[in-house]
């Protein structure tokens, strides 16, 4: 059976970075990725117009996506303003009930990032919501959940994140082998802000972690996350 595993990040370039290796190698193991965007990302640049910039973010998701052989969404909420409602979790709900994934991948809870936090509860908002039984009397943001099978999703997974690390601690550490390690690293070159042109250096910052983690993980590279605590993924090995 195929694994399924959808990455939920608030802006473009978030999942790439931080969960990119692992998704990475995940597809070459044979799992079906999707990256799911709930922002573009628009309004992070030192120079461009937010209009401009999201054609060129939503751009280079699509080609990151591509590289690494995932599927690619964005949607249409605005950087900087992504809400935390039930109706943005009920959007999100659809997509977990429509790809029945195995595994979500999200940001840690806590973050100096409002929308990094925002996108961790909608995540786990939506797993509840994929998974509950719906009636004709529920209210109208429901109703295109409840054209779709119910789904519970198995495994949460938070990434590491140098804006996230507020209480985040290693639970999980996966091993990332070289021809993952390489795919990514040919994949994420191609975005500016990754490269450090924005200011930050989160290729350097991210590679470096990789072979910190692998240090402590006993590999020579590794990524390490936080998986939400239940009864079952205790039990599951690595990915």
């Amino acid at each position: 059976m195929t694994r399924t595993v959808l990455a939920i990040g608030a802006h473009i370039g978030d999942m790439d970075l931080t969960a990119g290796p692992t998704l990475a190698k995940l597809i070459l193991d044979g799992a079906r990725v999707t990256i799911v965007a709930l922002t573009p990302g628009e309004r992070s640049h030192p120079r461009l117009a937010p209009a401009e910039y999201k054609k060129q973010k939503i751009a280079e998701g699509e080609a990151f996506a591509t590289a690494i052989g995932a599927d690619f969404m964005v949607l249409g909420h605005s950087d900087g303003f992504l809400p935390d409602t039930d109706e943005a979790a009920a959007e999100l709900a659809t997509i977990i009930r429509d790809q029945q994934p195995d595994t979500l991948i999200t940001h840690w809870q806590q973050s100096r990032n409002r929308d990094h936090e925002h996108a961790a509860r909608l995540t786990a908002r939506a797993r509840h919501l994929a998974d509950l039984p719906l009636e004709p009397s529920d209210p109208p943001h429901l109703r295109a959940l409840a054209d779709l099978p119910r789904h519970a999703v198995r495994t949460v997974l938070h990434t590491e994140n140098w804006e996230d690390m507020d209480g985040f601690h290693p639970t999980l550490y996966v091993p990332i082998p070289d021809e993952a390690f390489y795919r990514w690293i040919s994949a994420i070159r191609h975005q500016p802000f990754a490269r450090g042109e924005h200011g930050f250096r989160h290729i350097d910052y991210y590679t470096a972690l990789l072979t910190t983690r692998g240090c402590l993980a006993g590999y020579p590279r590794a990524a390490a996350f936080h998986s939400t605590p239940t009864p079952e993924l205790t039990k599951l090995p690595a990915p």
